[in-house]
């Protein structure tokens, strides 16, 4: 009997932390009503106050208790419910205050049933707003979370699609020099295990260091020095990251330093020119990649195919990790791609 108590009280009351609450707010509640009992003359102020206090409190309690039976089950409030509420909540405390200017003389007991039954109303209505205020929070705080677990789901299958679609391309090229350059593979593969090693091991959480993403990406133009050889042209600008701490979404640069070395490469010029920096300012940091091209006529809709899988990734990741926190920029021209990146650091 003591435990089905127990429970019921916990159903009502919810928790002992508002009974504290509503002990503390008692007292201006108190005050407040025996002000308005003095001003409409009712006797025995006092008592009437105490009394009408405690029907004010528990009024609060009915109504949040009521609020949590009707929203039980439900996926959402509707804004009507609300503002009907609210609409309640606003006529009865007009009316106490016309009814505090201009009682009824010699009705004392019509006086206090006038006071008292908008002022039930109010506290039932109070109760039922806050406890749907609450109820709308937790639904929101819900669906934040539930938000935030599927994007780090969708950008922990994007970074494991990065190493595949990487490793394709390697491989393919890794073919076609076996054939044509084979004394060259030896060290490409040595340099191929040291990035493989970084996007397996290094690259899983969802922010690396910034050093070592910049590690990354020399090793792979090392990597395209050796498959390319006196044909590129190459320009880097990499400033010294010594704050450990900066970090940025790992294999996230490498897409755009891949797709600036595949372009340049399948033009028909005697050589590749490509350029690569990448420094901090203040809490950002700003990558640029230039690379030459030669758009061919024919060859427009073999390039648009052949883009890569990389860079509509990327932009999903960019929105992602970095909203309204990056700047992409794009130029597309005859003679060169440029692509210009503001990320801030995390």
């Amino acid at each position: 009997m003591s435990n089905t108590r127990n429970k019921a009280e916990k159903g009502f009351f919810s928790k002992n932390l508002y009974l504290v609450l509503a002990a503390a707010a008692s007292v201006p509640v108190f005050i407040i009503t025996n002000v308005y009992v003095n001003g409409i003359g009712i006797h025995e102020d006092e008592a009437t106050s105490t009394g009408t206090t405690a029907i004010f409190i528990a009024g609060v309690f009915t109504g949040r208790y009521i609020a949590g039976i009707w929203a039980h089950g439900r996926k959402s409030i509707p804004n009507s419910y609300l503002t009907g509420l609210v609409i309640l909540l606003v006529a009865a405390g007009s009316w106490l205050f016309f009814h505090a200017d201009f009682p009824l003389q010699g009705r004392a007991s019509i006086n206090f049933f006038l006071f008292l039954l908008p002022l039930i109303l109010i506290s039932i209505v109070l109760g039922m707003l806050i406890k749907m205020a609450r109820i709308i929070a937790g639904q929101q705080l819900e669906e934040a979370r539930a938000g935030e677990a599927h994007s780090k789901s969708e950008l922990h299958l994007l970074q494991s699609q990065l190493s595949p679609h990487f490793l394709f391309n390697t491989l393919n090229n890794l073919y076609g020099l076996s054939i044509t350059q084979h004394e060259k593979v030896p060290a490409l593969l040595l340099k191929l295990s040291e990035l493989l090693r970084y996007s397996v091991y290094d690259a899983t959480d969802i922010f690396s260091p910034l050093k070592d993403e910049i590690a990354y990406i020399n090793n792979y133009i090392d990597f395209e020095k050796i498959r390319i050889g006196d044909r590129l042209m190459l320009t880097t600008a990499f400033e010294e990251i010594t704050d450990s701490g900066a970090k940025i979404a790992p294999m996230l640069l490498i897409v755009f330093v891949e797709n600036a070395f595949k372009h340049a490469k399948n033009t028909a010029d005697d050589k590749i020119f490509i350029e690569i920096t990448l420094r901090t300012w203040g809490d950002s940091i700003l990558f640029s990649v230039r690379n030459s091209q030669r758009k061919l006529k024919d060859d427009n809709v073999v390039t648009n195919k052949n883009s890569g899988f990389g860079l509509p990734s990327v932009n999903k990741r960019l929105e992602l990790l970095y909203h309204n926190q990056h700047d992409l920029t794009v130029e597309d021209k005859e003679t060169f791609y440029h692509v210009m990146l503001r990320l801030k650091i995390k």
